[in-house]
């Protein structure tokens, strides 16, 4: 006869969790009702009060202060057609502000000199230089890349050696070198240039 080894241990009676939780320990007696706590909602009522009467007194404060009138009517009567003067009182937030800043003014007129260098003094030319190549070819294609940009340059052969170098200009100031050499990059014409003193 075959033996069932895996119900060794006996199943748990339910009986004395049941016993447990019964509060007197004995059967069939109702759980005591429980007291509702008298000294937190007694303080809960008093905060509620405070609450209550911090926020009148500010809405009664914030009332005074709107009533009472800040500018003070003409009452001159006009003529022929006279008005009655108007009671009701100005409210300062329809006012425009009085300006108590005077650099305005001093702005205005305020006159700035500008020196601007004399065309005679400024003798200094520069080059723009977009590239160096081995071969002549090449120096044009870039040559040529250049020209359709709107711009013209030149390929120059460098007598000690055999590099072709493809320049713009002169310029008689560095800006508008700079000016036609983010064009040329922008429009992917060339890679890089360089700007040197010719």
């Amino acid at each position: 006869m075959a033996k069932d080894y895996v119900r060794r241990s006996k199943p748990k009676s339910k009986t004395n969790t049941r016993a447990k939780k019964s509060s007197g320990g004995g059967r069939g007696r109702a759980p005591a009702p429980r007291r509702l706590p008298i000294v937190p909602v007694l303080l809960l009522v008093m905060v509620a009060g405070a609450l209550g009467y911090l926020i009148h007194i500010i809405k009664g404060a914030a009332d005074q202060r709107s009533v009472t009138p800040t500018a003070v009517v003409s009452t001159k009567n006009t003529a022929i057609g006279a008005q009655k003067p108007s009671t009701t009182p100005v409210n300062p937030i329809d006012q425009k502000p009085v300006e108590k800043w005077t650099y305005i003014q001093q702005l205005e007129n305020k006159e700035v000199v500008v020196k601007l260098p004399d065309a005679k003094e400024s003798t200094q030319l520069f080059l723009l230089q977009c590239g160096s190549f081995r071969s002549s070819a090449q120096a044009e294609q870039v040559k040529a890349k250049i020209a359709f940009q709107g711009l013209s340059s030149q390929v120059r052969h460098s007598s000690g050696s055999s590099w072709y170098r493809v320049v713009l200009g002169p310029y008689d100031s560095k800006r508008s070198a700079e000016q036609h050499k983010h064009k040329l990059i922008k429009a992917k014409a060339v890679g890089d240039c360089a700007i040197s003193n010719w």
